[in-house]
């Protein structure tokens, strides 16, 4: 076995002043260069930032603190990331095609994106037809969810539904299960949109609910899923939305985890829970961007930070509170529409950083996402590429293979630095609730959103075939999807009215004015109340507007 490397190394000093001295005879004058979160990146990393005598302090071993190196022993050497494709796409029978091929293809989760309708909290019928199916799932009733998941074993596939406050997709998939005769035990997958605040920051279409009901109703929802769904995930945290609303990598996860904080706070503090009851039902999603190296760096300190913050802020004993479990989605931000198949390289990139930041499910961004819902041939891509770096370059092989560089491990450092700051500046504010109340996470965002762009205008970032490698009549040289058929959507609109013209109308208004109860007690679990309407015929649209009537209109913060 070989002798650890002692310090000072014999001739370092030496070696490091020669090379010194040749590099700036090459380069001449030098450029700062500075990563997305701001933070300095030297041209080469030495023993003199990082040199292993902090190991265990710092890295450990995957599957035990600090975590930075994985959540379980194995990672993906053992068992590999879940391929979880988002998809969305027309009518139910459209979204039930494209899963049974994407799962022949090699996807191991469903993930449902509705329609856009659907997150604005309305009905087919309460909207333009122009604007339906185009970006989502048209998906309302109990029998819309089962035409989606006909054929699909709902106590074997997990599924991640992306179902903002109040759950109602979740409620019409139970329904669903009730009447296939499959346990609510068996039923596994994640609320994939449940975190209200990072609608309320960055992503207003997902806003249905006032400030303090979308409160009410998450809390609800997870007391919900505690008891009567225990292989459900009930919160995600997301830190997606606010990384495209503008916020560098690392505002991004001590944004996310601020969150998380405030969650968990609500849930320990307001209602009572054990630290190690709930904790280990939260899960977290990320967008990944292009900027490769920050964004394992990223991964590896928000994994070491979130399991002091289980451990010490809220004295959770089980370890399985301690870990950092997230989802990866490649990001659309940087995805172009000029020269369009240049996505391919760059969803790749993101894709390896996410394997290697140690990411527990993906969805690779198909090419054409910029475009529309991506083309059947473009997901397949999509899925191929995780296969091609799982199976062709073997990046499972070696639990976190960039352990130990001397720049990544000193990138980890400023990263959870940087992340740290972020969380303090919440605390201070109040915490997450208090600052996206008054406007101080918004102005965040607004602000790095702004720096970035100058740097793409300016030119001192560059984005290929955007503002650099230009070439002529390059937009779009891919076909996007075409959009729904008018007549499809008539013919969705038309089933719908039939859904609620056949259903028992006197128990579909006791149960939506059993909901506005809920929503107007103390004691009344709201989401038990979203369950029993859709149990009774009640719409999606139905459901979110006896809520809007009785906890209010999810109208978010302009900031000026």
């Amino acid at each position: 076995m070989a002798e650890p490397v002692q310090l000072p190394l014999p001739g370092f000093d030496q070696a490091r002043a020669r090379w010194r001295r040749d590099y700036e005879a090459q380069i001449g004058t030098d450029r700062v260069v500075r990563n997305r979160s701001g933070i300095e990146v030297k041209p080469i990393y030495t023993p003199d930032d990082w040199d292993g005598s902090r190991y265990m302090e710092e890295l450990g071993f995957p599957g035990a603190p600090p975590f930075t190196r994985g959540i379980y022993p194995t990672m993906h050497r053992g068992r590999t990331w879940t391929q979880r494709q988002l998809i969305g796409l027309g009518t139910p029978e459209d979204f039930n095609l494209r899963i049974r091929k994407i799962i022949a293809a090699g996807a191991t989760g469903l993930s449902l994106i509705p329609c856009n309708s659907v997150y604005r909290g309305y009905d087919v019928d309460e909207c333009p037809i122009e604007l339906l199916g185009t970006c989502g799932t048209t998906v309302n009733s109990v029998d819309d969810m089962d035409r989606c998941l006909e054929g699909v074993d709902l106590g074997r596939i997990s599924t991640a539904l992306n179902d903002p406050s109040p759950f109602t997709l979740l409620a019409l998939l139970l329904v669903v299960a009730e009447k296939r005769g499959v346990p609510w035990s068996s039923i596994t997958g994640t609320s994939n949109q449940s975190d209200y605040l990072s609608h309320f920051v960055a992503n207003h279409m997902f806003f249905r609910l006032a400030l303090p009901g979308a409160r009410r109703v998450l809390l609800d929802h997870i007391e919900f899923a505690l008891e009567k769904i225990p292989g459900w995930n009930p919160l995600s945290v997301v830190g997606q939305h606010m990384q495209q609303g503008g916020a560098t990598p690392a505002e991004a996860m001590g944004l996310t985890l601020s969150t998380a904080i405030q969650y968990a706070t609500d849930l320990i503090e307001g209602r009572g829970h054990a630290p190690d009851k709930v904790l280990p039902k939260f899960t977290f999603f990320f967008d990944i961007s292009i900027s490769f190296f920050e964004e394992v760096a990223k991964f590896r300190a928000g994994r070491r930070i979130w399991q002091r913050i289980a451990r010490e802020r809220f004295g959770a004993k089980d370890p399985r509170s301690w870990r950092f479990k997230f989802h990866g989605q490649t990001s659309g931000v940087d995805l172009t529409r000029q020269q369009p198949l240049n996505n391919i390289a760059r969803a790749t990139v993101q894709a390896m950083a996410g394997i290697f930041g140690g990411l527990q499910s993906m969805h690779v961004d198909a090419y054409d996402e910029v475009l529309s819902v991506p083309t059947e041939k473009a997901a397949k891509i999509a899925i191929a590429t995780q296969n091609i770096l799982r199976e062709e370059a073997h990046l499972t092989d070696v639990i976190d293979p960039l352990g130990g560089s001397y720049y990544v491990e000193t990138l980890t450092n400023e990263m959870e630095a940087k992340i740290e700051a972020v969380i303090a500046k919440i605390d201070a504010a109040g915490g997450m609730y208090r600052a996206c109340e008054t406007g101080l996470v918004q102005t965040m965002l607004g602000e790095s959103a702004l720096a970035f762009q100058e740097k793409v205008e300016s030119g001192e970032e560059k984005i290929v075939g955007v503002n650099a490698y230009r070439e002529e009549g390059d937009a779009v040289d891919v076909p996007a999807l075409d959009r729904p058929a008018r007549e499809a959507m008539e013919a969705q609109i038309a089933r719908l009215v039939r859904y609620k013209e056949a259903r028992d109308q006197a128990a579909t208004r006791r149960a939506l004015d059993g909901l506005a109860r809920a929503a107007n007690s103390t004691s009344d679990n709201v989401f038990g109340a979203v369950v029993e309407a859709a149990r009774a015929g009640a719409t999606h649209g139905e459901i979110c507007a006896t809520l809007r009537r009785e906890l209010g209109f999810g109208d978010v913060l302009v900031v000026p």
